[in-house]
């Protein structure tokens, strides 16, 4: 199996939501291409990945730009010979309402969060089809369905949602899945980097139903199964990983705003 990882570094030392899922990717036996716009990010999740005595390679690529994602794929296809599972990971945060957003920070918003995924399954999915069928799997964020003041960053995932949806229609004839992982607020090395106190972790972990706090392990193995043969007639679904903070009605949890 051939796994692409966008957003498989970690702006700051640990593991986050992407580098998990391409540890526990190689761990299961894929061969994964690490994306990253910083090449020293994904660099040293290769590292974590060999010392495991897996399979990966590194593109530096921005998966905004059209012609960076035919590269990767092409690159995908030169080192390994097939594409089984896309997993679109790459994110930024935005809040504020539509009053005070400013239009630029807007655009780049949707432009991440939104463009990447479709431009990245544009460029996949022949190569997918040609091969009899694929995963791909959209990271989304329970802000999505569960709006607490970071319009913008919503209204982002909120479209992830409903592209993922649209292209597990489009493309269930050629055998491809598409689903989505909405995250809860997990503790990331990027939350962890924006200097969150230990009394606001507690705040975080008493929000969920099971008063406990997620990691990066958690989305990564929800990611593991929505790839795997075991999730085979599983299709355009949102699938929430948050010990239940989605189904509670507290105030906006701190640091909502997933990091990588």
């Amino acid at each position: 199996m051939v796994a692409i990882v966008t957003g498989a570094g970690s702006r700051a030392p640990g593991v986050g939501n992407g580098r998990a899922a391409a540890i526990l990717f190689a761990r299961e036996g894929a061969r994964v291409l690490l994306v990253d716009s910083v090449a020293e990010w994904a660099d040293q999740t290769l590292g974590m990945i060999a010392d495991e005595h897996g399979e990966a390679s590194v593109v530096e690529a921005d998966v905004t730009r059209a012609q960076d994602c035919q590269r990767i794929v092409d690159e995908a296809v030169r080192r390994y010979g097939r594409i089984d599972i896309l997993h679109n990971n790459v994110g930024i945060g935005g809040n504020g309402s539509v009053v005070d957003i400013d239009l630029e920070a807007w655009d780049q918003i949707m432009q991440v969060n939104v463009k990447s995924m479709m431009l990245m399954a544009r460029h996949v999915i022949p190569v997918m089809a040609a091969n009899g069928g694929g995963a791909i799997t959209n990271v989304s964020s329970i802000s999505s369905i569960r709006p607490r003041g970071l319009t913008p960053y919503t209204t982002s995932k909120g479209a992830v949602n409903a592209l993922t949806i649209a292209m597990a229609v489009d493309h269930a004839a050629q055998g491809i899945r598409v689903n989505a992982i909405l995250p809860g607020p997990v503790y990331t090395p990027g939350v962890a980097s924006a200097g969150m106190t230990p009394e606001q972790r507690a705040t975080r972990a008493r929000s969920s139903l099971l008063g406990t706090e997620g990691t990066a392990w958690d989305v990564g193995w929800a990611a593991v199964y929505l790839a795997s043969p075991e999730a085979r007639w599983v299709t355009g679904q949102l699938l929430c990983v948050d010990g239940g903070v989605s189904l509670t009605s507290a105030a906006r949890s701190v640091g909502d705003e997933p990091r990588r």
